[in-house]
């Protein structure tokens, strides 16, 4: 609850709570500091309320942990990517109905004259 104080911190708060306000006006704002918390613990469950009405019950089934960026490593997405192209490539060549015969077309090939030059194109240089 309290961030970054430890206990003899906070024993430190509560005795210079007591000597600032006093032991006369020490419960008073004790009082004033608890309705203050159960107010916002209040507020909290009431926002949480709202948001499961709004959004549904997805929200509540969602697993927060896989949206951390903390537990990205780059080097693990680029590797399950590269897998994940491999598979498919494996899996491509496995099944037969995946690679079909096409007929190779056969380029007639002409001979030159001895002596005759290649054939040259100027707009092509």
């Amino acid at each position: 609850m309290f961030l970054g104080i430890n206990g003899s911190e906070l024993l430190v708060l509560a005795i210079l709570a007591v000597v600032i306000l006093g032991p006369e006006k020490l419960p008073e704002y004790a009082a004033q500091l608890a309705r203050l918390v159960k107010e916002l613990r209040r507020m909290a469950t009431g926002a949480k309320e709202q948001l499961r009405e709004e959004v549904g019950d997805d929200i509540v089934d969602m697993d927060w942990k896989k949206l951390d960026p903390r537990q990205y490593d780059p080097r693990r997405i680029i590797k399950e990517a590269l897998l994940d192209d491999l598979d498919d490539v494996v899996s491509a060549v496995k099944e037969p109905a995946a690679v079909q015969q096409r007929p190779v077309a056969t380029a007639q090939v002409t001979r030159l004259a001895p002596n005759e030059p290649a054939p040259f194109d100027v707009e092509a240089t």
